[in-house]
């Protein structure tokens, strides 16, 4: 856990890499209820133009946003959370795909610090303008 009185900016986070395979997809769509046919059906998703079956969103998004939770080591002081997304990520049958996500302080004011964070899946750029604000008292 860091030492939240020593945060500074252009502190980095200690990168973060989530794993991801097919069953955890069909575990996401369960919890979420998000059953699109392109998150598990490869036949269907190569058939509307996707390179194979795709992450959700939103788990990509909270995937990413893990990198913040360890750092600060308690999730409910993240305050904010916001994001674009810029590309999908495939997940092919074998071996999966991975997220590699990157963090770095780029704002502290009023006690709150904004944390850009960058996430990739094969050198594609997944989120865009992903950030991130953390309560630090």
């Amino acid at each position: 856990m860091t030492d939240l009185t020593q945060i500074a900016v252009g502190d980095e986070l200690p990168a973060l890499t989530v794993e991801v395979d097919r069953a955890r997809l069909i575990r996401y769509a369960g919890a979420s209820g998000d059953f699109n046919v392109i998150h598990w059906d490869e036949r269907f998703a190569k058939g509307v133009g996707l390179p194979d079956v795709i992450a959700h969103g939103m788990w990509t998004m909270g995937a990413a946003g893990e990198i913040v939770g360890r750092w600060i080591g308690d999730a409910s002081r993240i305050t904010g959370y916001s994001t674009r997304f810029s590309a999908p990520v495939p997940v092919p049958y074998d071996g999966g795909a991975q997220i590699d996500v990157t963090g770095v302080v780029k704002q502290i004011e009023d006690g709150i610090a904004t944390v850009d964070l960058t996430a990739t899946s094969n050198d594609a750029k997944v989120l865009a303008k992903t950030s991130i604000t953390v309560r630090l008292t």
